[in-house]
């Protein structure tokens, strides 16, 4: 049996008293997404820890759109996964391509672009915003779905590029060399060598691309305006529009609308650590 000590336990109560807090701070609001959602209406707020007659009722009225609010929901919930997984499979495509150049093919000025790219992460978001509506109108994009998609695959790029081109670093250039030796060309190194072992962090960049899609509203409020075309995220904005909201049926639309990132994120948790950490430690 391990002995405990006192430096031990000392550790372990730090630990609880700062991890404590933290939790209760992260599921203090998802209780009361799920106290509204499953509360009758004008019920959540009577001050119960659980309500006294909980119901399905308010995801079955999101469900089947039975509320004005709730015209396009399935539409709107398709468009947000149609957007989130394009953006994903975009920012691969070239997140991948530009750091194989980067890091095996040595291209010239790669590391100085990058550095470039990452540079943009200084200036917030909300300061994009604008040149970026402007650039979307200047192409004729605004109100359609590409210019959300080409906004966020140009916010998540430079961060998967980072991180690929770490965990391709991390990988032995022997490797390279052997193929080649072999005969093997440029494109058929990034086939049949570089993309095999970079699974782990191709599916966490492009994890981290589609949930960032997913959970964007600031850019997808800005340059879709058209209720067929909106994500279901501004959608659920207009909730909040009206003096008497119903409160309710925006929790539960919240609660179905959180479900797939949660699916994703658990799907491929493995990758996630593992995939965004590459190369984070040298040998």
């Amino acid at each position: 049996m391990k002995r405990l000590t006192f430096k031990a336990v000392a550790t372990e109560a730090k630990l609880l008293l700062i991890g404590i807090p933290l939790f209760l701070w992260t599921i203090i609001p998802v209780y009361h997404m799920v106290l509204f959602a499953i509360s009758p209406r004008d019920t959540a707020t009577s001050g119960h820890l659980w309500p006294t007659h909980p119901t399905l009722h308010n995801f079955e009225v999101v469900l089947t759109e039975q509320h004005f609010y709730l015209n396009h929901f399935w539409l709107q919930f398709w468009n947000s996964l149609f957007i989130a997984v394009t953006v994903g499979l975009l920012t691969l495509v070239v997140s991948t391509a530009a750091a194989f150049a980067i890091s095996r093919l040595k291209v010239r000025g790669g590391r100085t672009v990058m550095n470039l790219a990452l540079f943009t992460y200084f200036i917030p978001a909300a300061f994009l915003a604008v040149p970026m509506y402007k650039t979307m109108g200047n192409y004729g994009l605004l109100n359609s779905q590409w210019s959300l998609i080409l906004a966020m695959v140009t916010i998540a790029a430079p961060y998967c590029i980072w991180v690929l081109k770490q965990a391709s670093d991390k990988l032995p250039f022997e490797l390279d060399e052997a193929a080649k030796m072999d005969g093997a060309s440029a494109l058929q190194l990034f086939r049949l060598v570089y993309l095999p072992l970079m699974v782990p962090s191709l599916v966490a960049v492009g994890t981290y691309a589609l949930l960032l899609a997913w959970n964007e509203y600031l850019f997808a409020f800005l340059l879709l305006s058209n209720d067929r075309t909106i994500t279901l995220a501004v959608a659920l904005g207009s909730f909040l529009s009206a003096d008497d909201s119903p409160w309710e049926l925006l929790m539960a639309t919240g609660l179905i609308y959180a479900l797939p990132p949660v699916a994703i994120y658990y799907t491929f948790k493995r990758y996630m650590v593992s995939g965004l950490t590459a190369g984070a430690v040298k040998s």
